[in-house]
């Protein structure tokens, strides 16, 4: 990607789209417009091209496609964004990373299978060393968002998944997130998080999990639709949370730094996850005086 032209490249095509503002000031002084401009017709952009193409045999527009480009080629979104009745505030998932063997023939992914519910990577890279996680499984990761770890980076199990014969005939859902290698069906960044009370944080071993991802739209689901013993329709499944606590297994890891738990509290304050990546700076100020 570096030697295709990296951000720049990608910002040309954003430009094209009008998608930029190309006044905004760079650092050096010049607009975004007049630095896009000398780096397109930079010997340095054409020097890593031509580089590209001798070392590996790649063509520059062949690693950053153009948005004409991608459609002609019938390329699906990067990444799809699921809601559900385990995911009320969002999630996210790299559809592309998604074997396409598993998927359907529109392009699109389903899912359903029983829960294994873990509250620590370390447990859930355990069970997988030792085989208890099979085809067929959905993985449950939670506790690992922000104000349980500070919302690691979960590549060791997707890691161990990809290595697995029957791996991607598993999923993973968690509040944590992914490396940019992250393959197969891995959802992430699941809001609200388990630790403030979020759905996640009452599924139980053997629950029935349907994930629906639709990359066309870049959307899908992610929902508890049954229990060990049933079946139950959207409504009972709601009621069913509900009626649920939280599992006592959640805790926050002991050794995470002050300033990451406060950076959590000040997410969950702005919003949660999702809604907390831009602090709401009236809303924190209503907690800490009591006023909200």
């Amino acid at each position: 990607v570096f030697l295709a032209g990296g951000v720049p490249e990608v910002m040309l095509h954003l430009r094209d789209l009008g998608l930029l503002k190309l006044s905004a000031k760079c650092a050096d002084g010049r607009s975004l417009d007049e630095m896009l401009n000398a780096w397109e017709k930079s010997q340095r952009r054409e020097r890593f091209k031509e580089i590209l193409l001798e070392q590996d045999a790649v063509k520059a527009d062949e690693v950053i496609f153009s948005a004409r480009r991608s459609e002609e080629l019938k390329l699906g979104s990067t990444v799809s964004f699921l809601t559900g009745n385990l995911a009320p505030q969002g999630a996210i998932i790299k559809s592309t990373a998604i074997d396409k063997s598993v998927l359907e023939p529109d392009g699109s992914y389903f899912k359903e299978g029983p829960a294994h519910v873990f509250t620590s990577e370390k447990a859930a890279i355990k069970a997988i060393k030792e085989g208890q996680v099979q085809a067929g499984d959905v993985m449950l990761l939670c506790g690992v968002g922000p104000m349980g770890t500070g919302m690691e980076e979960t590549y060791q199990v997707t890691s161990a998944l990809k290595h697995l014969p029957f791996g991607k005939e598993v999923a993973l859902v968690t509040d944590a997130r992914f490396s940019g290698v992250s393959t197969g069906a891995c959802i992430g960044h699941v809001g609200p998080e388990a630790l403030s009370g979020g759905p996640l944080s009452k599924v139980q071993d053997g629950d029935r999990i349907r994930i629906i991802v639709d990359p066309a739209s870049c959307s899908g689901r992610v929902d508890l639709v049954g229990t060990k013993e049933q079946i139950l329709n959207a409504d009972e499944a709601e009621a069913e949370l509900n009626r649920r606590d939280s599992r006592a297994d959640l805790n926050p890891n002991p050794q995470l730094p002050e300033d990451t738990r406060l950076w959590a509290a000040l997410q969950a304050a702005s919003g949660g996850v999702w809604g907390g990546c831009v602090y709401d700076q009236e809303a924190i100020l209503a907690r800490l005086t009591g006023a909200g």
